[in-house]
């Protein structure tokens, strides 16, 4: 199955559920909402079309700014009904975006998509079992210590084919790589421009990718802790030298990724930049 939330893409305007007339906001929102999926489903699904690149980049903002939306009906103690149907559009934003962005990745051999164990390619196996550590109640952290920050999100250069999509950590090879946050790892898999990678599912819904691995200590469907190790640093894939590319999802593929920086400071983790 290709997705790991039930909100569907219905072939209708979004309009909010028990909402009491006259209430001109949610209805405007309804009316993006319902314009960005039409835009989705209507847009050739080609990986390297401007045009469906462009309309999941819009894709992308609305669920941010739908995010923002259910972050300040929380903050204020809005009525649970008002949070339920923000969430609700939210997530089927998402569901939009995920189906799209699967139907590529599954074309293009993404192996996140068609081979997420990594059996298949043969990836390598993790050597050891991770633990958790024992120190950590939950809290988020960096996803590497002593590092230096090369490449920020959405940087322009001749070595990305369009902006890029994470920020790099420049450490050498075999420094430690650590799960931000609590999660569950959805993919840890290989052969493709990002080399050895895992890819691990949050409490939130949104997903951290880290890239260019040399070990990989951790399988798919394990729970892993804040500030466990998923595996080594290193320099597969598509690189010019050793670091970790780091990356934050709406959904586990490529095409959904936000920026990580202010992400990664609203879960009170300051990494510098």
């Amino acid at each position: 199955m290709r997705r790991e939330h039930h909100a569907r893409l219905p072939r209708m305007c979004f309009a909010p559920a028990r909402k009491p007339p006259g209430s001109l906001p949610s209805v405007l929102a309804a009316v993006l909402i319902a314009g960005v999926l039409v835009a989705l489903a209507s847009v050739p699904a080609e990986a390297g079309g401007d045009a469906f690149r462009k309309e999941t980049t819009r894709a992308v903002r609305a669920h941010e700014k739908a995010r923002a939306h259910v972050d300040r009906l929380r903050a204020g103690d809005a009525r649970t009904t008002e949070v339920r149907s923000a969430e609700r559009r939210r997530k089927a934003i998402r569901a939009g975006l995920w189906d799209a962005l699967w139907s590529v990745a599954r074309d293009a051999g993404d192996p996140v998509a068609v081979d997420p164990s990594g059996r298949a390619g043969r990836c390598p196996a993790a050597r050891t079992r991770s633990r958790a550590p024992e120190d950590r109640d939950g809290d988020w952290t960096a996803p590497t210590r002593r590092y230096r920050l090369s490449a920020g999100y959405a940087a322009r250069g001749s070595r990305w084919a369009h902006r890029h999509t994470g920020q790099d950590f420049a450490v050498p090879t075999g420094t430690p790589v650590y799960a931000v946050g609590p999660g569950t790892v959805r993919a840890t898999t290989c052969g493709d421009g990002f080399g050895n990678q895992v890819i691990v599912r949050h409490p939130d819904g949104y997903f951290t990718q880290y890239a260019h691995l040399s070990r990989i200590d951790v399988r798919k469907g394990g729970r892993v802790a804040a500030g466990q190790r998923l595996g080594l640093s290193g320099a597969t894939g598509n690189v010019t030298g050793p670091h970790l590319h780091f990356e934050v999802r709406i959904t586990p593929y490529m095409g959904s990724a936000v920026s990580p920086l202010p992400w990664l400071r609203r879960k009170s983790v300051d990494v510098g930049g």
